[in-house]
């Protein structure tokens, strides 16, 4: 049975009572408040739904994540990084890459993040919760990705390129800053052969929890300013 939320409480139900089908789905309704959704990450779980549809947070089983140390990444990535075509900021426009990866793919119907998720992260962005990675290319905004930082964990969300390899690049730069920084481990979500590719795997949902329970208030340095721009 689906749980629905209560307004008036923060609280979710236990990542065990998530539904195998479809896999992960958690709870229903609540709201987009700030505080619910760093209530939401601290426990386990993230909102994913469609324009119409009521509020959904999910925790899937198994969970994908990238330890730091285990990333891989290509010659032929490597070598392009090497040769100092594109520009790798942190939070220098996060209105801007939000935008971008809400807009329309060629490969899906809608888009998942809403004006509403749109204004929500904007909000945790300016509480210095919710970051981006910028790729700039001649000046020109071409990839990036944004995702929510929480003690030594960082919760990717989505990512965008404009052209060929450029959110490739801001995902490794980033990974590889996090790593320097001393992060666990990054939350991919869902699986896709794109973050397997990267050295991505999937871990028990208990083992997830595992990590949320030991690195979610150990604090660090990190690889963006204290106050976002």
């Amino acid at each position: 049975m689906l749980n629905w939320l209560a307004r008036d409480s923060l609280e979710f139900p236990p990542l065990e009572q998530a539904l195998r089908e479809p896999d992960g789905l958690l709870a229903a309704g609540g709201d987009l408040s700030p505080e619910r959704l760093i209530s939401a990450y601290r426990h386990g779980c993230f909102p994913w739904f469609q324009e119409g549809q009521p509020i959904l947070w999910w925790s899937p089983n198994p969970r994908m994540v990238l330890l730091p140390a285990e990333l891989h990444v290509s010659h032929s990535l490597r070598k392009l990084m090497r040769q100092g075509r594109f520009e790798v900021s942190f939070d220098r426009d996060f209105p801007a890459v939000i935008r971008a990866c809400a807009a329309p793919r060629s490969y899906a119907d809608g888009t998942w993040i809403t004006r509403a998720m749109q204004a929500a992260y904007l909000e945790l962005h300016r509480r210095g919760i919710a970051h981006s990675v910028e790729v700039w290319q001649e000046g020109q905004l071409v990839g990036g990705l944004y995702g929510l930082a929480l003690g030594r964990l960082f919760f990717g969300e989505s990512m965008f390129s404009r052209t060929d390899n450029a959110s490739k690049i801001g995902f490794v730069t980033l990974v590889e800053q996090l790593r320097e920084c001393g992060f666990a481990l990054i939350d991919c979500q869902m699986h896709t052969q794109h973050l397997s590719s990267f050295g991505a795997r999937e871990i028990p949902r208990a083992d997830f929890a595992g990590y949320l329970e030991r690195y979610l208030d150990q604090s660090g340095p990190t690889p963006w300013a204290s106050t976002p721009a």
